[in-house]
C-alpha cells in the first residue's frame, strides 16, 4: 500500500505504508542510533513523536519480548529508508512490521531518510502526517498538521499506581515522569529497593516514607508544561535528600531552582553523543533522547554549577547542585543498547545515599 509523508513545510515523501494504515499527526525528529529500534518505541520519552531512524536498514534483528523499556510502544510513528521483512536473531520473536500493526502505530518505508533528516536538520524539528489516502487535499492536511502541538504526554506515559521492586540496600523514591525500566533495573543491579510513584504525587508523600534517596526520571515534552510538578520538586529539593534526575528530571529540577528550558532546534537523539564531565576532565560517549535543554545563562551560580558539556554544541548536559547532595544530567546513564560509559553516576547516587545516612 502506498503513503506518503507530509511535511509542515510542505515537503511531500512517497513511500510504502508499514505498521498500522491510520493517518498519523506528530511531531517529526531523527535518531542517529544504528540499533535500538525497539527500545526507541518503547522509551516514554518519544510520546508524540515520528521517530525518522537515519540508519538505512531497521527491523534487521525482529523484536522480543524482553527489549521493551516500559509496558507499551510510545512513538506515534516510525519513518525508515527500508525496511527488512524478517528478523536474524536467536532472540527473534517476530517481525517489526508485525510489532507496529499490533500496537498500532503507523510507519512508512522506502523514503528518503537522509534528506528527512538534512531537512530537519537545516530547518528544524517539525511536524508532519503519514497518511495513505492517494487523493488528499494538500492545503487541509497542512492546517491539520500545523495547528498540532505535543501536549500531555507526562499524564499519559507515567504509571497510574505506586510499584515497589525489591532490593536489600538504599531505598529509592522514583518519580515516574515516564521511566524506562533499565533505570528501575539499573537501580536494582546495585542493591537498591526501588518505589516508583506516579508522576503527580505529592512530595510529601515521599518525604514521609523514609527514603535514603529520590530519583526523577526521563520523560516526555516539553519541561515547563509541568507546572504542578515542578513546584513538588522545588519541595523534594528544600527538604536536603539527596536525588539524582534524568533527562526530564533534571530539567525539571533546573526550572523548580529558578533555571530556564528552551527547544533546541532539532534536538538530541541518538546512542552516539560525546559529552564532557567538567571534574574528571574526560568526553564520555552517551545515549540522548531531548528536545529541550536548560539555558546555561539562566543557571544561577549560587545554586548550581555546570557539570556536563555537550561537545558538540556547547549545551548543558549536567548540573551539580551546591547542596552537595542533588546531582541532575541531561542524558541517559542506563541506556541499552548503547554506551554505558556513564552508568558511574549510580554509583555516585549510591554514595550520596550512604553518606547522607551516615552523616545523619
Amino acid at each position: 500500500m502506498k503513503a506518503t509523508l507530509i511535511l509542515e513545510n510542505g515537503s511531500v515523501f512517497c513511500g510504502t505504508s508499514m505498521g498500522s494504515a491510520a493517518d498519523c499527526i506528530c511531531e517529526m525528529v531523527f535518531n542517529t542510533s544504528m540499533a535500538g529500534y525497539q527500545e526507541i518505541l518503547t522509551d516514554p520519552s518519544y510520546a508524540g513523536q515520528g521517530v525518522v531512524m537515519t540508519y538505512p536498514l531497521i527491523g534487521n534483528y525482529g523484536v522480543n519480548s524482553e527489549d521493551s523499556e516500559s509496558r507499551n510502544p510510545w512513538a506515534a510513528a516510525m519513518i525508515v529508508r527500508r525496511l527488512s521483512p524478517r528478523g536474524s536473531n536467536f532472540r527473534n520473536e517476530g517481525t517489526l512490521d508485525d510489532y507496529l500493526k499490533a500496537h498500532r502505530i503507523t510507519g512508512i518505508c522506502g523514503v528518503d531518510t537522509r534528506a528527512i533528516t538534512r531537512m530537519l536538520r537545516d530547518q528544524g524539528t517539525m511536524n508532519g502526517m503519514i497518511t495513505v489516502e492517494e487523493t488528499a487535499d494538500l492545503e487541509q492536511k497542512l492546517r491539520m498538521i500545523r495547528a498540532y502541538r505535543v501536549q500531555g504526554t507526562v499524564e499519559k506515559t507515567t504509571r497510574s499506581r505506586v510499584q515497589v521492586y525489591p532490593g536489600d540496600g538504599p531505598r529509592v523514591a522514583l518519580l515516574d515522569l515516564g521511566v524506562k525500566e533499565n533505570m528501575i533495573r539499573s537501580l536494582q543491579h546495585r542493591g537498591c529497593q526501588v518505589t516508583v510513584f506516579p508522576a503527580h504525587t505529592p512530595a510529601r508523600v515521599i518525604l514521609e516514607g523514609g527514603f535514603d534517596g529520590v530519583m526523577l526520571s526521563n520523560g516526555p515534552g516539553d519541561p515547563a508544561d509541568n507546572v504542578e510538578i515542578i513546584g513538588e520538586v522545588k519541595k523534594l529539593y528544600d527538604a536536603d535528600i539527596p536525588i539524582f534526575a534524568v533527562c526530564l528530571g533534571h530539567q525539571l529540577m533546573a526550572l523548580a531552582t529558578g533555571a530556564v528550558t528552551e527547544k533546541l532546534k532539532y534536538g538530541h537523539r541518538g546512542g552516539n553523543h560525546p559529552v564532557r564531565d567538567m571534574a574528571e576532565g574526560r568526553v564520555f560517549i552517551t545515549s540522548q533522547n531531548h528536545g529541550y535543554v536548560v539555558k546555561a545563562e539562566s543557571v544561577n551560580p549560587d545554586v548550581a554549577e555546570i557539570s556536563h558539556v555537550n561537545v558538540n554544541d556547547g549545551t548543558v548536559e549536567g548540573l551539580r547542585y551546591r547542596n552537595g547532595r542533588v546531582f541532575t544530567v541531561q542524558f541517559h546513564p542506563e541506556a541499552s543498547p548503547g554506551p554505558r560509559d556513564t552508568a558511574y553516576l549510580f554509583d555516585r547516587f549510591i554514595e550520596n545515599m550512604k553518606g547522607a545516612k551516615g552523616h545523619a
